[in-house]
């Protein structure tokens, strides 16, 4: 048998060392595999009126007296608060037996101290006449079960990165709540207590709770703020009430226009060139007709076509083509409804001179009108054309076809045709007096403008949309069509009502017209402005200057908060309209996106 060797005090005290390190090891191990462990923060420090858990502060404060009257939606400003907070309301169901026996014997109490009054001689005190009235009331509305009693109790935990910002949020807090005549208070030496109450786990151990019955617990319904959040569609931005994201489908509305109203450089082009990159992602197509030259950058990033209009371009767009469209019905009056359009077209053409007050005159009399109607009819006649659909495949004539016809008529026809003159063989020859040679056979296009003499944009934007519409009526597909620095046109009577005619039937031809426009006073002065506003279920507007928020506070029925925030925006921000809601938006793009479509010249330069 061998001896066994005698441990030492020393041996044993570091044999239990090992033992117990061996013991906090396993523990250490077996608690990080539990969720608990991977939540939770590395250390809390509570303090009497705030705790402290990783490195935010935070605060709990209850509330405890209500104003006699509360009415709906009074919680609003609290849950859409631009801040951090947690709001926890508890709600205990108490039998009516219960009450009514409570209630009998507060009734008989208030009646008896009024009663002592009166005997007293005393002046009536209006409040104790008050709370016998609820209280009475309250009873009957229990009794045939109209009404249930509550316990309610509500508490807000406000969130900071400093104990400055923590008190200066609680005095938001508070003064939102005293603005109503509700009185609230720190949770003194209860912050545990209140942290507790407020997290996910329906533990109340503030247990801090009033009296409410069925109406008055409704009032505090915590859902009140707008939302607009579809299962489908494209991201337009930040819902600034709630943080929540705009994600909206806006063929899902009733029609799917839009209107976009800002002042220079407050980010309406930025919006809608957003908008169509992330449209493009679900399969819609694009077409642009583009003043400035914004949408070029875009258009080449995504392989679009780009489409210059001058009189140096080789391109040509014939205002006579006709749509090669597919339904009968449409087919038998296509060529009516475009002898409609070219009556507007040559008013624009032949126009009279702009007024100061920046209408046009009349530009053609009754005889004109009617010899120009003629003079169409014929020269479509001679070119093969009759309102039988089967010849609406041949050749269209052209304005020199027109000019022709004018010019061998009787009446007014010569004179007509020397107005005529500048457009075949003038200074503005080519470009609308030939056949067309280009193609919408691309997810993008874009009609650049730029490079026209002002006089030539009216008509060039005119005779674009007269092509696009001939294309969108030729083969349906989900399409959007944007009308940039659409004033220009809204200008021109013929040109509005022809730009209100496309945002009234864009609906069938599942099309979405989205009109932009910066001068917002002569957009809506003119009364196919506002038809087109009307005509158009989603509207935005961003930073405006003071004159037109009170044009657009009196389309768009504004608060007077609304109003205020409207010309004080920021970049990127504004009020967004999809059908009955609105919302206060942020336009957020990725750092991809932003470098496709900004116009900003310090950060294309970057």
């Amino acid at each position: 048998m061998g001896k066994r060797k005698k441990m030492t005090a020393a041996e044993m005290a570091a044999q239990g060392e090992a033992a117990e390190a061996a013991r906090i090891q396993q523990a250490f191990e077996q608690g990080t595999n539990t969720l608990r462990d991977l939540i939770s923060p590395s250390a809390i420090e509570i303090n009497s009126d705030h705790f402290r858990l990783g490195n935010k502060y935070g605060r709990t404060i209850y509330v405890y007296g209500y104003p006699r009257t509360l009415f709906t939606g009074w919680l609003s400003p609290i849950i859409n608060i631009d801040e951090v907070i947690d709001v926890s309301m508890y709600i205990y169901p108490v039998e009516s037996t219960v009450v009514m026996k409570n209630l009998k014997t507060k009734v008989t109490q208030l009646e008896a101290s009024m009663n002592l009054n009166m005997e007293k001689g005393k002046v009536r005190d209006p409040e104790l006449e008050a709370a016998i009235s609820d209280a009475e009331e309250l009873r009957d509305q229990l009794q045939v079960g109209a009404e249930r009693f509550f316990r309610f109790g509500l508490y807000v935990t406000i969130w900071a990165d400093s104990l400055d910002e923590l008190k200066f949020v609680q005095q938001k807090i508070e003064t939102i709540f005293g603005q109503q005549m509700i009185f609230s208070k720190v949770a003194s030496s209860q912050q545990e207590q209140g942290l507790n109450s407020i997290t996910p786990q329906c533990m109340d151990q503030l247990q801090i709770r009033r009296n409410m019955n069925t109406g008055a617990i409704s009032t505090s319904f915590p859902f009140t703020s707008a939302d607009l959040t579809q299962d489908r569609g494209i991201l337009y931005g930040i819902n600034m009430h709630n943080n929540g994201l705009v994600i909206f489908d806006r063929f899902s509305l009733e029609n799917a226009n839009m209107v976009v109203f800002a002042k220079s450089g407050a980010g309406k082009s930025f919006t809608v060139k957003l908008e169509a990159l992330r449209s493009m992602m679900i399969g819609s197509e694009i077409l642009i007709i583009d003043p400035e030259n914004e949408y070029q950058k875009l258009c080449d990033a995504v392989g679009g076509s780009y489409v210059r209009l001058s009189l140096n371009s080789d391109v040509r767009i014939n205002p006579f083509d006709l749509p090669k469209v597919v339904d009968a019905e449409d087919a038998n009056d296509a060529l009516r409804a475009n002898l409609v359009v070219l009556h507007g077209l040559f008013r624009l053409m032949l126009g009279g001179t702009q007024s100061a007050a920046g209408g046009v005159t009349a530009a053609l009399t009754a005889n004109e009108e009617a010899d120009l109607d003629q003079a169409l009819i014929d020269t479509y006649a001679r070119a093969g054309i009759t309102s039988d659909p089967l010849t609406h495949q041949s050749t269209p004539p052209t304005i020199a076809n027109l000019y022709d016809t004018l010019l061998h008529m009787e009446g007014s026809g010569p004179q007509l045709a020397q107005r005529l003159r500048k457009y075949t063989t003038g200074t503005f020859a080519g470009i609308f007096s030939q056949q067309s040679n280009i193609d919408i056979n691309n997810q993008m296009v874009v009609f650049n403008i730029r490079d026209l003499e002002d006089e030539l944009r009216p008509v060039a934007m005119y005779i674009v949309l007269s092509h696009i519409w001939n294309v969108v009526r030729a083969e349906q597909k989900k399409r959007m069509l944007i009308v940039d620095e659409a004033w220009q046109l809204m200008k021109y009577e013929d040109s509005a009502n022809f730009l209100f005619s496309l945002a009234k039937r864009a609906r069938k031809y599942y099309l979405g017209l989205t009109t932009i426009t910066q001068d917002v006073e002569d957009f809506m002065s003119s009364k196919m402005g506002r038809a087109i506003v009307n005509n158009s279920s989603m509207q935005l507007l961003l930073k405006q200057s003071p004159s037109a928020v009170d044009v657009l506070s009196d389309v768009f029925k504004l608060t007077e908060e609304e109003k205020r925030r409207l010309s004080n925006f920021p970049v990127g921000q504004g009020l967004f309209f999809a059908g009955q809601n609105h919302v206060h938006i942020q336009i957020i793009a990725s750092e991809t996106e932003e470098g496709l479509i900004t116009t900003n010249p310090n950060a294309a330069k970057q």
